[in-house]
């Protein structure tokens, strides 16, 4: 039994669960009020992300677009109807539940799951139904080359962002490096990526090992890496197996010059967890709240309406996206393929800088590297985008 193969009697189990838990329901407005509708990872392997980075965002948004009277919507106020229900991380649940909402509910807009393996079987949906589909957590260029018109991808994608690692390791003299990723798409082209750009700038892969879904001891290969002595170790990891790989490498005493793990360093979970153990430890990230006023306003308004800090990389791509979404709608409306269109041809101002589509893909944001540094995981890489200069070497283990 696969994902993508469930049984009859589970699937609708799982999606009569699901549709019992609307998120929330505005009230009415002037006009008729906007219904958007999502699934979300409440509940199995995939909520610690989707908790993190994702739902919070959608929640507040509405909230504050609604607290404002709603969007304008051909010169009338219309507030948000979300309608969000749990995918409990399965993909068949999501598939199902966004047809529903999009043939059946023909619902106004959707909003996208979490993950690049939802995505992946989500937007073909959406593009079919003619659905703009401004996805945040879908971290794939095999999604990018499918060349879907609805799609739209906020996050650096693989190659950029392993590009950017590579290129900040070289300039730092690493010769060597190790890595161990998550044998899934989001691990396997993220790992091609980074092999790719390691050859390009002459860094060896000392060792190259893939772990499966729900790891419970990756401490063997930790230990065979550090017996090579690498300059850099490389963990693409969920953020369950991030903090996993950190806290053995600690044990341990696996402390490479240069330690970087993703995805889930850039969550405050992880200084949480890890305490002084974060200092120096490199990851996926692009934002914090110093980079824009915007960024700094939204990180105070998430805080005080999840009770929690956003996480440094993909939660600010989401809220851009709402961004775009409310800017585009209140320039031509809720018809969906003039949304699209507006979309792909225009350039938005965003909380994480300017931003604008090329083929689907954002163009305008490259890839780069944060660190924890102190309470705050800095930008480090490029210099044009740094909040931070990079520290090195790592400091020890505490």
């Amino acid at each position: 039994m696969t994902k993508f193969q469930l049984g009859r009697r589970t699937v609708i189990a799982a999606m009569a669960a699901a549709m019992a838990f609307p998120a929330i329901s505005a009230a009415q407005a002037q006009g008729d009020p906007i219904r958007i509708g999502y699934t979300m990872s409440r509940t199995g392997p995939f909520a610690g992300g989707a908790q993190v980075s994702q739902e919070p965002n959608y929640l507040l948004w509405a909230e504050q677009v609604n607290a404002a009277g709603g969007l304008t919507v051909d010169g009338k106020k219309r507030k948000i109807e979300l309608i969000g229900y749990d995918d409990r991380s399965d993909i068949e649940t999501a598939v199902r539940t966004y047809q529903k909402m999009m043939g059946s509910d023909k619902l106004d807009l959707v909003l996208p799951p979490w993950g690049s393996g939802m995505n992946f079987a989500i937007a073909p949906i959406a593009n079919r139904y003619g659905y703009p589909f401004l996805a945040p957590t879908a971290l794939s260029r095999k999604l990018i080359d499918m060349k879907l018109p609805y799609f739209f991808s906020l996050l650096q994608q693989p190659d950029k962002m392993m590009d950017s690692l590579a290129d900040m390791l070289a300039d730092q003299g690493v010769k060597t490096a190790a890595t161990i990723y998550m044998d899934d798409l989001f691990g396997l082209e993220n790992v091609a990526a980074l092999r790719t750009a390691f050859k390009s700038h002459n860094i060896e892969l000392l060792e190259d090992k893939s772990y499966p879904l729900g790891v419970k001891d990756l401490s063997s290969v930790l230990k065979s890496i550090k017996a090579k002595e690498p300059d850099a170790f490389i963990a693409i990891t969920y953020p369950p197996d991030t903090l996993l790989a950190t806290s053995q490498s600690r044990e341990i005493e696996f402390n490479p010059k240069y330690y970087y793990a993703s995805v889930g360093t850039a969550f405050p979970l992880f200084k949480q967890r890890m305490g002084d153990n974060t200092e120096g430890v490199l990851g996926m990230g692009s934002w914090n709240a110093k980079v824009s006023d915007g960024a700094k306003a939204y990180f105070e308004a998430h805080v005080a309406h999840a009770n929690k800090e956003p996480d440094r990389w993909a939660s600010g791509h989401a809220w851009a996206g709402l961004e775009i979404l409310q800017q585009s709608i209140e320039k031509v409306g809720l018809d969906r393929k003039a949304l699209r269109d507006y979309i792909a041809s225009n350039e938005f101002d965003t909380i994480l800088g300017k931003i604008s589509f090329k083929d689907g893909e954002n163009a305008t944001i490259p890839g780069t590297v944060s660190q924890w540094q102190g309470d705050e995981f800095e930008v480090v890489w490029p210099a044009d985008r740094a909040t931070a200069k990079l520290v090195a070497p790592k400091p020890a283990w505490k």
